[in-house]
């Protein structure tokens, strides 16, 4: 008898010991696992063992909130069923060799508060539901292969205060609806291939410290409306084509000074 209800004690256990998340939560890690060949990680996961005891996952309430595989050797695609983690506040992905398409389903993640997919090789199109994403942050997506137009969508993200899509291939036009983004501190789309005029629009991100818009093929005149930034002390716009016409600084608070030097121009502030 003694030998029975040790058994149950120990089914019991082991049970609770993966009753901690739902089976479509630990089913969307399992499928993440084996799209990236989870078996050749730097730190892998016992699929056996309880889903709080897997490396870089973090449990709160029966719920996985966050995932930090950072430098962890994953290669492959990001399973669509990874939207399935509903309740994650912080994704972090960087260092990796990952590939393919993100998939749409990341706009089911709405609870995200920092999404950090850079140094991977993400291509294809940046996905219009990633302005699903309302709580965000912190989208960091730089040096990947990414292709096609900044989404508009990106204005819905009215929390965000770190934007950064450098080093992919993005075309088209920055995006009026930047300015939606009232709370960014920091925007930077260098090395793409970015055209047209530098919107007027950015004036209005009054928090922003950082612009950084180097290496693109961006034309016309530097607007006007960046010297009132108060709090901008970096601003990039080397390797461009934009105009070396003479810029005023007349009523210019933020004593942000512009040099042009050939294709480069200089930053400083008094």
């Amino acid at each position: 008898m003694k030998t029975f209800n040790l058994f149950i004690i120990c089914f019991l256990s082991a049970f609770l010991s993966f009753a901690n998340v739902s089976n479509t939560e630990k089913e969307a890690l399992v499928s993440l696992y084996n799209s990236t060949q989870g078996d050749q990680w730097n730190n892998t996961w016992d699929l056996n063992a309880s889903v709080d005891a897997w490396y870089g996952v973090v449990v709160k309430d029966n719920k996985v909130v966050e995932l930090n595989l950072q430098f962890n050797n994953l290669q492959g695609n990001l399973p669509e069923v990874v939207g399935n983690l509903i309740h994650l506040q912080r994704m972090n992905l960087g260092f990796n060799k990952i590939d393919g398409k993100l998939p749409s389903s990341i706009g089911n993640l709405s609870n995200l508060v920092s999404l950090e997919l850079f140094m991977n090789k993400f291509e294809g199109n940046i996905p219009s539901e990633i302005g699903n994403l309302k709580n965000l942050e912190s989208l960091k997506l730089y040096s990947n292969t990414f292709t096609g137009e900044i989404p508009k969508t990106i204005g819905n993200l009215s929390n965000l205060k770190h934007l950064e899509l450098g080093s992919n291939f993005l075309t088209g036009k920055i995006p009026t609806q930047v300015q939606m983004l009232t709370q960014l501190e920091t925007l930077s789309l260098i090395d793409n291939k970015l055209e047209g005029e530098i919107p007027s629009e950015l004036g209005q991100l009054v928090l922003l410290e950082e612009l950084i818009l180097s290496s693109n093929s961006l034309t016309g005149n530097i607007p006007q409306e960046l010297y009132q930034l108060a709090n901008l002390n970096t601003l990039m716009l080397s390797d461009n084509n934009l105009s070396e016409e003479p810029i005023s600084i007349i009523n210019n608070p933020s004593g942000l000074q512009m040099q042009l030097h050939g294709p480069s121009i200089i930053v400083t502030r008094n």
